[in-house]
């Protein structure tokens, strides 16, 4: 609902929508991600792959399985396998039984798969350039609008613990 009163047709939200997978897509976030990976040494499946592991296993008991995975990319479960057979070749990732059901499979990171996990992390939270053009109070208010978006995104919120 527009904060004016002014009738709702979309047409900013859907104009505000394409600016921003076009900054994540092709701008400074798309080489952001690609230089990441370069700098760790794998190819960007594998690195969004750790990072699902990561964001899924924080603090969670028992880990993500190969289910968890296959669901959040919504793909086959084959692709996963994929996936985790190319995190374990690096040493970056181990397979474990479930604690209470041994068919099921989870991933848990290694040490040496949460140190280049940080590492890409720092190379990719780096601020862009574009951001630090604004003035600090824009950036402030940017900022709190996408607070706005992110607490209002349906995906976002399913995923966050409950308090």
């Amino acid at each position: 609902m527009p904060e004016t009163g002014a009738p709702d047709t979309g047409a900013e939200a859907a104009e505000a929508w394409r600016l921003v997978y076009s900054l994540v897509l092709e701008g400074e976030a798309h080489t952001r991600l690609h230089e990441a990976c370069r700098q760790v040494g794998l190819p960007v499946n594998l690195v969004k792959a750790m990072l699902t592991v990561g964001r899924l296993g924080q603090d969670r008991e028992p880990p993500p399985s190969m289910r968890d995975l296959a669901d959040h990319f919504n793909v086959d479960a084959s692709y996963c396998t994929s996936l985790v057979d190319g995190l374990e070749a690096n040493g970056l990732a181990e397979r474990r039984a479930h604690p209470t059901d041994r068919r099921v499979k989870t991933v848990v990171l290694t040490d040496q798969g949460r140190e280049v996990l940080a590492r890409a992390r720092a190379l990719m939270d780096e601020t862009p350039p574009a951001f630090l053009r604004l003035a600090p109070a824009d950036q402030r208010r940017l900022r709190d609008l996408l607070a706005k978006v992110a607490a209002a995104d349906s995906v976002l919120s399913a995923q966050r613990p409950s308090p």
